[in-house]
């Protein structure tokens, strides 16, 4: 209890605002630096893809495989958002540049399952490798006090990627098993 005039301990109305106003700012500037790099490194990356004639949906369909493993062409159309006639489209050009492959499930002959093909995997390994690249470049522009420190907060960031990932079911991603 206080005594009157006693001032009180802890952040009051003003302060508490002052503190949610700051953390909000915080927030908003990681997003908008998280946002930059990431917009660069998928630009990086995608030069030379296009270069090759692989296309950013192409890319997408490839990228959801890679995380998600071998889906139905139904799942293929509910993660892109598109109609099963679209997907088809998608998939036929994509499977005509040997992008992907439609195989047959051993147990069941009437489900056909979409994965990446020979071309998909060197597209997903040719865009790893640049966003590396470049990656690599970057962490070179620190000095060495920074890279400890950079490390620790992308280790963070990746745990709350995580939690929030593991959260939808419908998207969820290797983000908590890479170790490279």
């Amino acid at each position: 209890m206080r005594s009157i005039g006693e001032r009180p301990v802890g952040p009051t109305g003003d302060a508490a605002a002052e503190d949610v106003t700051a953390k909000a700012a915080t927030v908003e500037a990681i997003l908008t630096e998280v946002s930059g790099w990431i917009g660069e490194l998928r630009c990086a990356s995608m030069g030379r893809l296009v270069q090759g004639h692989v296309s950013l949906s192409h890319m997408h369909v490839l990228w959801l495989l890679q995380h998600q493993g071998a889906m139905a062409m139904s799942r293929v159309a509910e993660l892109l958002d598109v109609s099963l006639s679209n997907a088809t489209g998608i998939i036929d050009r994509m499977e005509e540049k040997g992008l992907v492959e439609r195989v047959r499930v051993p147990d069941d002959r009437r489900i056909v399952l979409v994965r990446p093909g020979v071309a998909g995997m060197q597209a997903l390994a040719q865009s790893e490798s640049s966003k590396r690249e470049r990656l690599r470049s970057v962490v070179g522009h620190l000095t060495p006090a920074e890279r400890p420190v950079v490390l620790e907060a992308l280790r963070s960031l990746r745990r709350a990627l995580s939690a929030e990932v593991d959260s939808e079911p419908a998207h969820q991603h290797h983000f908590a098993d890479a170790t490279h």
